[in-house]
């Protein structure tokens, strides 16, 4: 942390920032404007605001999303990532910015089911390569589950019966059942918490200036005022 309470100062440098805009409400395209809009946009903007950069959002497949970082496509990743210690190995990441829990969805008619239920021969779907789709696997065996390009497709597998529950987010289970309103709904909830970073290549010099603007944001309140506008009380 720089000394005096002076954030880092990045000369209005244009950052490219990698996302999987499929995700809400993290991060999704506004259907009317075609911008990229989502609590992650937000908690970027407002990191930029103090330590005087612009973020470019571009949205890229999250499938694939760490390689092309390593590559140099982007200079960062804001895409609701977990902090793993897999990931670590590869990647730089910020302090964590949201704790978030894991759910699962299912049709409403299976609103009562308990883990039990789920562990006992429930078909499960997540996103490939998320620390949903782990947890998935770890509950119901490999064989057993199905993973999908997007979180999206997962729960439209959902939907259409292809399988009998979802692993997502919590955040994002909210905005699927207010998306699927009275067809889907989050029927287990608080399962496993992730901590949420943002991701740099490894050695990256804008790892500690972000973490300097995240520092402020959470000192300021600009960040628990984010919360609550899109997840309500945490």
């Amino acid at each position: 942390m720089t000394l005096g309470g002076q954030a880092a100062d990045l000369g209005g440098k244009v950052l490219k920032v990698g996302s999987d805009t499929t995700y809400p409400p993290m991060e999704t395209v506004d259907e009317t404007t075609g911008e990229i809009v989502g609590f992650d946009v937000d908690v970027v903007d407002a990191i930029c605001e103090k330590i005087n950069c612009r973020a470019q959002f571009v949205t890229t497949a999250w499938d694939g999303i760490f390689a092309a970082l390593v590559q140099g496509e982007f200079d960062m990743v804001a895409s609701g990532v977990s902090i793993t210690e897999e990931r670590d190995k590869i990647v730089d990441f910020t302090d964590p910015y949201l704790v978030m829990s894991q759910s699962i969805m299912v049709r409403v008619d299976d609103e009562n089911v308990t883990l039990d239920d789920v562990k006992a021969g429930m078909k499960l779907g997540a996103q490939t390569g998320t620390t949903n789709a782990q947890l998935a696997e770890s509950l119901v065996g490999r064989a057993n589950m199905n993973v999908y390009d997007t979180g999206a497709a997962a729960i439209l597998a959902l939907s259409n019966g292809d399988i009998d529950g979802v692993v997502v987010d919590g955040v994002s289970a909210t905005a699927y059942e207010q998306e699927f309103a009275g067809e889907l709904v989050p029927a287990i909830n608080g399962l496993e918490s992730d901590p949420l970073g943002l991701v740099f290549p490894e050695g990256s010099e804008l790892v500690d200036a972000f973490n300097e603007g995240l520092a402020e944001i959470k000192a300021d309140g600009t960040l628990d005022a984010l919360i609550n506008e899109y997840f309500g009380k945490e």
